[in-house]
């Protein structure tokens, strides 16, 4: 279902059962429950910094792993990002964001264009941020990139604390979409592209 900047999906599988309710010109609020707490935080900062309402409850296996809950859960937030986009009329399209947090220093670059890519710069030095899986971090980004249609550099330049190091990532990617989603007037209601198409 899409309406105005809005979407809901939801994907059953064997593994998991992922629903996602996404509102692009939000508030910022969050209703999250995955199953995993730390990554349950994480989408609270994509919500709560890119000004998103945003509610995703995620029934997966969890007893195996959280690969499949976190990948999911990526999977069907990028096709929501990409229904409520729409066919992006009017929109700034690119946004980029420098953001520190602490002694971490993230980059965040996205183009909202439709062509799926991921660059992912990240080392964590532990396997685990409580009883999250930090190599999660980069499944996420890749199956939310490859279906929102964002072309998408995530790149940490500084840090040292596991935590804050993923944390920065989302703010950053959070504040870089928040950029590339507005409503550019100078634009009207021309698609940003030579094409005419994204």
């Amino acid at each position: 279902m899409t309406e105005g900047r809005r979407a809901v999906v939801e994907r059953k599988t064997k593994e998991t059962e992922v629903r996602v309710s996404l509102v692009l010109d939000g508030t910022g609020k969050a209703a999250v429950d995955t199953g995993v707490g730390f990554f349950d935080h994480m989408l609270d900062q994509i919500a709560r910094h890119g000004q998103l309402d945003l509610e995703v409850t995620c029934n997966g296996d969890t007893d195996i792993d959280q690969h499949h809950s976190v990948e999911d859960t990526g999977i069907v937030l990028g096709q929501a990002l990409r229904q409520a986009l729409g066919d992006a009329r009017g929109i700034r399209r690119y946004g980029h964001c420098l953001l520190p947090m602490d002694e971490t220093l993230a980059l965040a670059a996205l183009d909202l264009s439709g062509r799926p890519f991921l660059a992912f710069d990240a080392a964590f030095s532990r396997d685990k941020v409580g009883d999250f899986d930090t190599e999660l971090v980069v499944e996420f980004w890749r199956a939310l990139a490859t279906n929102a249609g964002i072309t998408l550099h995530l790149k940490l330049l500084s840090g040292s604390n596991n935590h804050h190091m993923i944390e920065a990532l989302f703010k950053a990617f959070a504040r870089a979409l928040d950029d590339a989603k507005q409503r550019d007037p100078r634009l009207g209601d021309a698609v940003p592209s030579t094409k005419g198409v994204l």
